[in-house]
C-alpha cells in the first residue's frame, strides 16, 4: 500500500488537493487485484489513516492539503524496543501525545508483553522484565495504538525508525500499513532553529525541557512535542496548511530560498 499512498499524494499535490473519480482510479488501478477494486482500496486507505475523503460530487480530497496546520491533529509518539530490527525484535513500550491547536488533547501509554528483554535494554531504559509481565500482547497494543492514531499526522523524533518499525509490526499482525502522513521533529527542527546537535537528549538539555526521563516512551513523546512546539514558533509565513508543513519539513535550502524570494 505504500506505493498507493505515495502516488496518490503526488497526484493530489499536482491537482491542488482534489482528484476526480477518474483520476483517482487511474492511480489506484495499478494496484488493483481481483479481490481489491478501487472502492475497496478507498476503504483500506481510510482504515490505514491516509487522510482521504470522498465528497458528494464523487471527487476525492486530500484533507491535509486544506487543513490549517494549527488545526491538524498530530500523534507525537515514541517507542522502546528490545532490539533494532523489527524482524527479530519487538516493541516493549509505546507512548503518544495527541496534539491539536497547540494543546495536548489526549495521551496513550502502555507496556507491551515481551518474553525476552536483554540486560542492556534494561540499563538504557530502566524497564525491567517484571514491568512487561501481564502487559497487553503485541497485537492488543498495536490495535489500541492504531485506533488512537486515527488519521492524525504520525510525528516522532527520528520518525523513520518508529514509522518503519511499527509498519513492520502492523504488517506482521495483519493490521495493514500505516497510511498516516509522517513528520520528523528532527527534520522540522533543522529548518526552524539553530542547534549544535538535534538528538533528543541534547535538545532536552538545550531547550531546558523539564521532567524528562530519556529512553522512556511517553516521556520522549512529550519531549518531542516540546521540540515541535519550538519549531512551530518560527515556521515561515508561506506555511499555512498541514501539507505545506509536511513539505517544508523535508525541503531543501534551494526550495526554501525560492519560496522566500517569491513571497
Amino acid at each position: 500500500m505504500q506505493k498507493v499512498f505515495d502516488e496518490l499524494t503526488i497526484a493530489f499535490r499536482k491537482n491542488r488537493g482534489v482528484l476526480s473519480e477518474i483520476q483517482y482510479k487511474e492511480v489506484v488501478v495499478k494496484h488493483t487485484t481481483l479481490l481489491e477494486d478501487s472502492e475497496i482500496i478507498f476503504i483500506l486507505l481510510q482504515a490505514s489513516g491516509y487522510p482521504i475523503v470522498q465528497l458528494e460530487d464523487s471527487t476525492f480530497c486530500l484533507e491535509t492539503y486544506f487543513t490549517p496546520y494549527e488545526e491538524q491533529c498530530y500523534c507525537v509518539l515514541d517507542i522502546e524496543t528490545n532490539g533494532s530490527k523489527p524482524g527479530s525484535s519487538q516493541v516493549i513500550e509505546i507512548g503518544a501525545v495527541m496534539m491539536k491547536n497547540g494543546k495536548a488533547i489526549d495521551k496513550f501509554e502502555t507496556f507491551v508483553e515481551c518474553a525476552y528483554l536483554p540486560e542492556y535494554i534494561t540499563k538504557i531504559t530502566g524497564i525491567e522484565p517484571i514491568d512487561l509481565m501481564g502487559a497487553p500482547t503485541r497485537r492488543e497494543a498495536l490495535v489500541r495504538l492504531k485506533n488512537f492514531m486515527g488519521s492524525a499526522i504520525f510525528v516522532a523524533h527520528n520518525a523513520n525508525f518508529d514509522y518503519s518499525f511499527l509498519n513492520a509490526s502492523f504488517d506482521r499482525f495483519g493490521l495493514g500499513n500505516i497510511g498516516n502522513p509522517k513528520l520528523c521533529t528532527i527534520d522540522l527542527a533543522r529548518r526552524t532553529f539553530e542547534s549544535e546537535r538535534y538528538g533528543l537528549a541534547y535538545l532536552i538539555d538545550s531547550l531546558d525541557i523539564k521532567t524528562a526521563t530519556h529512553h522512556r516512551a511517553y516521556s520522549d513523546a512529550v519531549c518531542a512535542t516540546k521540540v515541535m512546539e519550538k519549531s512551530l514558533e518560527t515556521v515561515p509565513v508561506h506555511v499555512k496548511s498541514t501539507d505545506d508543513l509536511l513539505r517544508f519539513s523535508i525541503s531543501s535550502k534551494k526550495e526554501r530560498r525560492v519560496k522566500k524570494v517569491n513571497l
